[in-house]
């Protein structure tokens, strides 16, 4: 197998509009469609990330919650690399975003720090 990249993420939400807005405004992700599935009852957003990589948001009434703290297995967050990790921060908080102390990681040298999108999954910015 030769992987090329990451193609996408997909995130299934509880609260579609209040998803849209946090990945489109506050995060600053472009929609690039957004497709109705009434078959499903279900919502899907594909966004974005500059690069080509995109996360998929997905809609599914009566989906069980997914545990996030304490620490459970399977994929644990999502990370984007930002190049202005204090001025992301700064954005975040004036829009009312909760975000841990910037910390620094032992093993690179790099600052990141965590905050949660409306259902509490992890986000992590990560400074190139």
């Amino acid at each position: 197998m030769k992987i090329s990249g990451l193609h996408h993420v997909a995130v299934i939400c509880s609260d579609y509009s209040a998803s849209k807005r946090f990945y489109t405004e506050i995060l600053g992700l472009r929609v690039i469609s957004e497709v109705y599935r009434a078959a499903r009852d279900s919502w899907k957003l594909d966004l974005e990330i500059p690069g080509g990589t995109q996360v998929e948001l997905f809609s599914f009434p009566g989906a069980p919650p997914r545990p996030s703290y304490p620490e459970a297995q399977g994929l644990r967050h999502i990370a984007f690399s930002v190049e202005d990790l204090d001025g992301e921060v700064a954005s975040l908080v004036r829009q009312g975003v909760a975000v841990e102390e910037i910390r620094v990681d032992e093993l690179t040298g790099k600052r990141f720090t965590f905050f949660a999108d409306p259902d509490g999954l992890p986000v992590e910015l990560y400074e190139a």
